[in-house]
């Protein structure tokens, strides 16, 4: 048996004494793709199907009575039998009616079908999706397991064009949650390559936050650009999501993006692509009136991941204080960051670190006209030569771990701050009456805090 809870539960519910009895089917269906023969026997008659010894599925199938039968059953099997076959036979014409038509002629209806009044057809949007996925693959870094098939630009929009063309098909529009799974099928019986094939049901994942996230490369790429077209046309002409109500499963759409880049470490210019996306869509001639969609979809993506990343431990205000440095688009870099961050601030080194930075950035705040670079007094203190000898060590050893992200040591440079940003505090007046020692004094403490914000915005992390 093909285990089924929500099916168990269902016909629990239905049948006052249940009593599961064995059918089977003329095994000709199984022609048919398993998916169709079982959404037929399980949507439409509660009926379980059933494997073989080799896991493929069996000309059988269990149907659950509400009686014990005198005859054993006999009868309401051959009942069972005869209306399941007449609703095969259906699946079975549908599929053949389907396999008959090439997906290239079934992709140009999609012409007709109007994906949104402001956003065009399903045809504009494959071949909006073709150019971005396109766009992607040559941004990013390759794929540990690169098919060669997605490399060139052609067969990947190729890939795009036909990647929905198995909606207009019989079998989709009888059983729509079928969709990418009848594509594949039909694309791997009209010899279309395997990798196309694959990229036409992998394109739509992952469906939810338990769903897998594709892996191949063709798949990967149409299906961030998918996504990213959908996203980009709607912030485009406002419809965004408001509160609980999200019409068009866009934040779904985001996650699915993050965990896209995310489980397979792809390194792309987020902010680059949704501004390609952009143009995309005004070469075809759609207005998206929302200028600043870039910048208000990078925000949206900052809220998903902290949403995504909450289940792994991970503090939403690190990811607050990595994103309000500006310029971060790179999501497998920014976790990298903010990992490190995590790690730090867990520190007694990071703890009082921060306590530091926050009562500097208190001071700061109350003073003006600041100058990071002023004057040294000629009688410096102890404290201050220590602070300053520090800065001088700590700052270009922290730009060049950052540039070469290698966020621990970047870290750890910071972390040798600790001690004389604590000395300081201890033994110097900061606003000291004399205005060249204040003056010097507050550089000091702006260039520590310029030094922590090339980490992170402290001020964001809470504590």
């Amino acid at each position: 048996l093909v285990p089924d809870l929500g099916l168990v539960n269902e016909n629990s519910g239905l049948t006052e004494w249940p009593v599961p009895m064995l059918g089977r089917f003329d095994p000709a269906f199984l022609e048919v793709p398993e998916e169709v023969i079982q959404l037929t026997a399980r949507v439409n008659q509660k009926y379980f199907v059933c494997h073989d010894s080799n896991g493929k599925l069996a000309s059988a199938f269990v149907c659950t009575a509400n009686i014990v039968a005198n005859d054993g059953g006999a009868a309401i099997v051959a009942g069972n039998e005869k209306v399941l076959a007449a609703r095969l036979s259906d699946a079975k014409f549908f599929w053949e009616q389907d396999l008959k038509i090439p997906l290239d002629e079934q992709a140009k209806k999609l012409s007709k079908i109007v994906f949104h009044e402001k956003l065009g057809t399903l045809f504009d949007r494959c071949s909006r999706i073709g150019e971005l996925a396109g766009a992607i693959e040559y941004d990013r870094a390759p794929l540990a397991n690169e098919d060669g098939y997605s490399t060139d630009p052609e067969r990947l929009g190729y890939a795009a064009r036909l990647s929905k063309a198995d909606l207009v098909s019989s079998l989709v529009g009888e059983f729509p949650e079928l969709q990418g799974i009848v594509g594949r099928y039909i694309a791997q019986a009209q010899n279309q390559p395997e990798q196309l094939a694959i990229a036409i049901e992998q394109h739509y994942q992952p469906l939810g936050a338990t769903d897998v996230v594709p892996v191949q490369s063709t798949s990967v790429y149409l299906a961030l650009a998918d996504k990213i077209d959908t996203l980009i046309g709607f912030f485009g002409i406002n419809e965004k999501p408001t509160g609980s109500k999200d019409p068009f499963a866009l934040r779904r759409a985001a996650l699915g993006v993050l965990r896209i880049l995310i489980e397979n470490q792809i390194r792309i210019p987020l902010l680059e692509i949704f501004s390609h996306a952009k143009g995309i869509y005004i070469e075809h001639g759609v207005k998206l009136p929302n200028e600043h969609v870039a910048p208000e979809l990078l925000t949206f993506f900052a809220d998903r991941l902290k949403v995504q990343q909450r289940e792994a431990g991970v503090r939403h205000d690190l990811i607050d204080a990595v994103f309000a440095l500006g310029g971060e688009d790179d999501l497998v870099r920014l976790l990298a960051r903010v990992k490190a961050l995590q790690g730090f601030v867990g520190t007694d080194e990071g703890a009082n670190l921060l306590a530091g930075y926050k009562r500097a950035a208190n001071i700061l705040k109350q003073a003006e006209g600041v100058d990071p670079n002023a004057a040294a007094p000629v009688d410096l203190g102890a404290e201050e030569q220590a602070l300053l000898t520090a800065l001088d060590s700590a700052e270009p050893k922290a730009a060049a771990a950052i540039e070469a992200e290698r966020f621990e040591d970047a870290m750890a440079a910071l972390a040798s701050l600790r001690a004389p940003i604590d000395a300081f505090f201890d033994g110097v007046m900061v606003n000291d009456p004399d205005p060249e020692k204040r003056a010097f004094r507050l550089g000091l403490l702006a260039r520590f805090r310029d030094a922590v914000h090339r980490v992170a915005d402290f001020s964001r992390i809470e504590g």
